[in-house]
Parts: structure tokens; sequence; C-alpha cells
């Protein structure tokens, strides 16, 4: 028996793009869930999206698996399963084919990184058009230079005022005259102090952002004084370790906080137990003994997708005369 997720969103509504949960020229019924269960968890102080962030299809099928209402592709987590820090080195193609990955094999909305959008304001705009058209419900646009630095390490600078606007307003010009996608605009602005952070997110509310994330808020009372100043939808960012305190997701909602992202969860996971396997493999070979058994057969098969596969296969078993099971006409025949 698996751990229930404990803040569940409110079931989808039949019609969302019937709803004011639209804010582009063409709907996306992904997005429009998306900021639907932002704008409740923003209203509800009893829940919140909590979510560790993912870098693949597999990472991503389990967090679906595990009851999360949402998914978000990090730049960090993506760069680390190439074997690179993050510092700029990934961009917009692989994020564009990861975001493409990861829909064919989960149903829950995901949220991608578009780190600075790679370029000039047009730039950004490309970015989030095309993150859109992969099938993103959200992507989050930040005012870092580039290369850019994971906010809770050294090293980062952020472009100057007029240079993020122009990235936020060209981010919801993309949403706004083409398909829909929420967009999150980041700030790393602290490194100037609080008056310049809370200028730009402020700014960026007033341009018609969806949420608001304000990188590596250190403690409690900053992010109650944070989320209170805005008045919107906002994201918590926990780095086990970082710059900002490591609070609970309940006392998080009870805060204000829409979302918080744990970007380096999985990453963590994946460094220990892979060594781990790896120094059993060994271990196993100086010991004389076979390799350790770190799951069985049937649960390798189910958590690959094997059986999903084999069941969808059945469907168009066939002979030489035809399917074996070929489908029911309209009048059932």
């Amino acid at each position: 028996m698996t751990t229930p997720y404990p803040f569940n969103p409110s079931p989808p509504q039949s019609t969302p793009e019937s709803t004011n949960n639209v804010n582009g020229r063409t709907p996306s019924p992904q997005t429009s869930r998306l900021r639907a269960i932002m704008r409740e968890a923003h209203r509800d102080p009893s829940k919140i999206l909590a979510f560790p962030c993912s870098y693949d299809g597999l990472s991503s099928r389990l967090i679906e698996e595990a009851g999360f209402p949402m998914l978000f592709l990090s730049g960090f987590a993506v760069a680390s399963s190439f074997g690179l820090p993050d510092t700029g080195y990934i961009a917009m193609a692989e994020m564009c084919a990861r975001i493409q990955e990861i829909v064919r094999v989960t149903s829950i909305p995901l949220m991608a990184d578009g780190d600075t959008g790679y370029g000039s304001p047009m730039n950004v705009r490309r970015t989030v058009e095309s993150f859109a058209a992969a099938g993103a419900a959200g992507v989050m646009i930040e005012d870092q230079t580039w290369p850019k630095r994971c906010g809770h390490t050294k090293g980062k600078s952020v472009v100057s005022r007029g240079e993020a606007y122009a990235r936020i307003q060209a981010a919801c010009d993309a949403r706004n005259e083409g398909r829909d996608i929420f967009i999150l605009a980041r700030t790393d602005a602290l490194i100037h102090g609080w008056d310049e952070a809370m200028a730009r997110a402020a700014e960026f509310k007033r341009m018609g952002a969806d949420a608001v994330f304000v990188e590596a808020l250190p403690d409690k009372d900053a992010m109650a004084r944070c989320v209170k100043e805005l008045d919107m939808p906002m994201l918590a960012n926990i780095i086990e370790g970082g710059k900002t305190e490591n609070l609970p997701a309940g006392e998080l909602a009870r805060m204000g906080f829409a979302a918080v992202a744990y970007p380096w969860t999985l990453v963590a996971a994946r460094l220990k137990s892979i060594r781990d396997a790896l120094e059993g493999l060994k271990r196993s070979m100086v010991d004389g003994t076979p390799p350790p058994q770190i799951l069985g057969y049937s649960e390798m098969c189910e958590g690959v997708g094997f059986n999903r596969y084999w069941n969808q296969e059945a469907r168009y078993e066939y002979t030489e005369e035809g399917l074996v099971r070929p489908s029911k006409t309209s009048d059932g025949t």
C-alpha cells in the first residue's frame, strides 16, 4: 500500500476549455487543468501542488503513478541526466524532445523549465510557442543572465529590469496570441536585495504571468512576507541543504504557496541508488556470489511498461485471414 498524496486537488471538469481557465487564443485542456488547480491551491490553504521534478519519461511516469497531481521538467534534473551540471548546457531542442517524450507516457499536466528563453525576447517567444506545441501545459521563464546557474549555487547574475520585463512580456504574448500555456515567471533578483526582487515580481504579475517564483527566499519569515506582498499563485522551491529553509509542504500551503517543487530529490535518489547498485555488483564479484536482485522480474516488466505494451499488442494480433479480435461496427456486429 503506497502513501496517498495528501493535498488532492478537485477533480477536473468535463469541459475545462469552457471555464475561465483559458488565457490563450487556442485552448489547451492540460493548461486549463493546471491553471485551475494552481488557482484552487492559491485560494485554499489546505491544498498545495507539491511535486518532485522529473527528467525523462520513466521518472515522470513514476511520479504520476505515485499520485502526484502534476509534473515539472526541471532544467537541473535534465542536465544531470546528460551527466552535466545546471550551468546553461541544455537548450530548447533538448527540452522539447523531453517534453514530447514525457507527454506520450503520462496524463497529468507538465510544467517545463524554459530557463532564460535561450536568447533575446524573440527567442523567449519561440521557446514558449515551441514548448506549448510539444505538449507542455506550463513554462517557467527567468531573469538570469546566460549561461544561467542553478539558483542555489554560486556565480549567478540577473539581467536588467528592462530585459527581464521584455522576456516575460514576450512569454505572455506567445500565450495570449497562440496555444494556451501557463506562464510561471521567475526572478533571481534577491541577490540585489528585497526591493529589487519584489519590484520585478510585481511587474511580472501586472504583465499577466499566471504565477511567480522568487528564487532562494531564505526563511519562513521572508516566504510569508513574499506571499503576502504579491498575493498571487506562487511556487516555493525546496532544495535539501540549499539556501531556502526546508519547511513541510503543509506549512507552505498554510503560508499561502500554491505549489512547491523538489528539484534535487529524484536526482539525489538516482545518484545514491546507482552507486549502491554498482557497489553491490562489485561486492558480489569479490565475494564470489550471484549479483543481488534489486527488483523481481514482474516488477521490472510492470515498471518499464512491458505489461501495458503486451496488453496493447494483443489488440493487433492477426492471422493471414485478418485480425484475431476485429473491432465491432457501430451496429454492434
